[in-house]
């Protein structure tokens, strides 16, 4: 018989929120796959954890997803966890769970922290219909695209972002979805400086241009307003395309959406413009 995939997740900051199941699930494991064996080691020490630890990130996923795959074939039940909260939400471990599914091995989640799941659960924002994007890129252009992209969202998106690049993000969010947009922004959730910024995108660049900004951060973009368009299909059309970097393919597909008209109807005048151009 095979071995089990464990999926466990552990805690985004408080050591006490840790579940019974998750510590007898690594107490019981013959290997657990972390993706920082020497942070992992703390909390395993913590709670006397003496499962052996194996590295598994994302510089060494496909050969040591092979490696995994032979001890459960072998009938090893393993456990994957990530340096916090859920494995495979923006985090490595899709991969490995994928070529289980693929085996024919059994895959089974252990649930517990999750940060974006946290954030949203306190920052008062529309939570029935979200969007989670996980990290926002790290380069301008492609972070402006990407937002570009999701600024006309009627659900609250969800990201990550590092603490160097936050007054940077929020600049192109004020910029491309406008100052008064709300937006709740969660800082080192569940540690000793938790923090939630609840306002606006312009409230929330003078909140944080005080002085360096330090821990693990969630960025929830509040629905935008629902407002007629202006002017014409047509205009809208080479107006994004005048003044954004989105491809045809995504310019049809926003204006579509801002209209409230089918995306053939918005492609055949695409083409009408592109022709008279």
């Amino acid at each position: 018989m095979t071995g089990i995939l464990y999926v466990v997740a552990t805690p985004i900051g408080n050591l006490e929120d840790m579940t019974y199941r998750a510590v007898r699930v690594l107490q019981e494991a013959s290997l657990i796959a972390a993706e920082d064996t020497r942070h992992s080691r703390k909390l395993l020490d913590h709670y006397g954890i003496r499962t052996a630890l194996i590295s598994y990130h994302e510089h060494n996923e496909q050969a040591r997803a092979e490696q995994l795959i032979a001890k459960l074939t072998a009938g090893d039940s393993l456990a994957l966890i990530s340096d916090a909260g859920t494995p495979c939400i923006a985090d490595p471990g899709y991969r490995l769970v994928s070529a289980c599914r693929s085996a024919g091995i059994e895959v089974v989640a252990v649930p517990g922290p999750s940060a974006l799941v946290a954030a949203l659960s306190i920052a008062g924002l529309p939570t029935d219909a979200f969007r989670f994007v996980g990290f926002l890129p790290a380069k301008a252009h492609g972070r402006r695209q990407l937002l570009e992209r999701l600024y006309a969202e009627r659900q609250t998106i969800a990201c990550y972002e590092a603490p160097h690049r936050l007054l940077a993000s929020l600049e192109d969010i004020r910029e491309i979805c406008g100052g008064e947009r709300s937006i709740a922004i969660a800082r080192e959730l569940t540690k000793r400086h938790e923090e939630l910024f609840s306002g606006t995108v312009a409230q929330a660049l003078e909140h944080f241009s005080g002085g360096a900004v330090k821990g693990e951060i969630v960025i929830l973009l509040g629905p935008a307003a629902e407002t007629a368009p202006i002017g014409t299909v047509t205009e809208r059309l080479q107006q994004l395309r005048e003044e954004t970097d989105l491809s045809w393919k995504e310019i049809v597909k926003q204006v579509a959406k801002e209209f409230g008209v089918a995306g053939s109807d918005v492609y055949r005048e695409s083409l009408e413009l592109r022709h008279g151009q």
